[in-house]
């Protein structure tokens, strides 16, 4: 069935239903037209609408589709890849302003939220509760109900898993405006089908997810980080298996090539990492993250961690256990894309994930499409669970010219890992 354009009587309905908060022309705001990858285009709604709670939106819903107009969810817009952008004009919802945390049950292990509250605040509200929620994507200013619509992964899921793994129970609304409740806030449902797991990772196309009941856990114990230099990307992936394998469950192991290090620290006007050891230049580096049991020894971990890269291969071992230490060993991950966009106008990203021991293979075959494709390419990501990141990147190239190429790239690289 084809759309339908946003009519007067429409308009007159929203604002009946959602009064002082619906927007058009002037008034919208020029964001609604993009997410933070603008190369996939931008496009206006008609209108937006500013919801506060389940009630609100689930009239929108039943409005627009009684209407044939079509509905975009909006969260913060922090995502790469135009899942937020409204191709087709119609009405987009904005969640943004449904950020409260609606109840604790600490003895249950579980928080409920709205939608639109970030990830950053609820990890520092459960801070201050004494609990800790693992998810750790690395846009922290996105949403929860945006990383629950995308199953975000992050960081720590190489040990706690990704955002699908703490989802109790969500209230969402369908495009028919039916408001359904799935899951339940108990720690096993068993019961029926599993629509609510069905529900996450759908990235807005069954429905509009407006609260979320979270599991969270108990904070775990002292943390430090050490960095393992490696002559080569090989060498340091085949570490990867020894240290897991090792009983030391680390909470984040990332992998970092030289040359992208070499970006990321003349982006941070500053140098972090060593870029040799004993006059040996370094090829990688394995960025990693520990958690130490309440009263073990933070000095035996560090030693032990120590001792399994050096003898799987590492040239050298950092360790860093103060917080301005750590905090400027992770801002050389965390700056990954911030330098890439700062080295190119133009960018766009895949995520591919391959089992750990043929990292090098797919990181090197990206790499060898450079002039295949015309583009420079960048690759980094999660050592831990094959998770990698990778960018292909142009200056002074005409956009449109950028996505074909861009697109061919793409196709070569999934089609290189999907015939594996």
């Amino acid at each position: 069935m084809a759309h339908q354009n946003l009519t007067p009587e429409l308009l007159e309905q929203l604002n009946a239903a959602v009064p002082g908060r619906v927007y058009t022309g002037e008034d919208l705001n020029p964001d609604y037209a993009r997410d933070e990858a603008p190369t996939y285009g931008q496009h206006m709604p008609d209108a937006a609408v500013e919801c506060l709670t389940t009630e609100e939106v689930a009239a929108v819903c039943k409005l627009c589709y009684d209407s044939d107009v079509p509905i975009v969810p909006r969260g913060t817009g922090t995502g790469l890849c135009g899942g937020c952008v409204p191709t087709h004009g119609g009405v987009v919802i904005d969640t943004q302003k449904m950020n409260k945390i609606l109840s604790w049950d600490l003895d249950n292990f579980a928080v409920r939220v709205q939608a639109g509250v970030l990830l950053n605040d609820l990890a520092n509200a459960c801070q201050e509760k004494g609990v800790f929620y693992p998810p750790d994507p690395g846009e922290k200013f996105a949403t929860i109900g945006g990383n629950v619509a995308v199953n975000a992964g992050g960081m720590r899921a190489v040990k706690y898993g990704a955002t699908r793994d703490y989802v109790r129970a969500m209230t969402v609304v369908l495009p028919c405006g039916e408001i359904i409740r799935l899951g339940g806030e108990v720690t096993k449902t068993s019961s029926g089908y599993n629509l609510l797991q069905l529900m996450v990772g759908s990235e807005g196309t069954l429905g509009i997810i407006t609260e979320v009941s979270l599991r969270v856990l108990p904070q775990p114990g002292e943390t430090f980080s050490l960095l393992a230099l490696f002559s080569s990307l090989d060498e340091a992936i085949s570490c990867v298996p020894r240290i897991k394998m090792s009983g030391l469950d680390p909470q984040a192991l990332e992998f970092l090539g030289r040359d992208m290090v070499v970006s990321i620290e003349r982006f941070l006007e500053k140098t972090v990492f060593p870029g040799t050891s004993e006059g040996q230049e370094v090829g990688a580096y394995l960025l990693t993250t520990f958690e130490c049991a309440r009263g073990e020894s933070v000095a035996d971990r560090m030693e032990w961690a120590a001792e399994v890269c050096l003898e799987n291969g590492a040239m050298d071992i950092i360790v860093y256990d103060t917080p301005e230490a750590l905090r400027n060993a992770w801002a050389v991950r965390g700056a990954t894309l911030e330098a890439i966009l700062t080295d190119f106008k133009l960018n766009d990203e895949c995520d591919v994930v391959v089992p750990i021991p043929r990292i090098p293979e797919f990181v090197n075959y990206v790499f060898s499409l450079e002039e295949q494709v015309g583009l420079a390419v960048r690759a980094s990501g999660h050592a831990g669970d094959g998770n990698v990141h990778v960018n292909v990147c142009a200056n002074d190239m005409d956009q449109a010219e950028f996505l074909t190429r861009a697109e061919k790239f793409m196709t070569l690289a999934y089609a290189r890992w999907c015939r594996q």
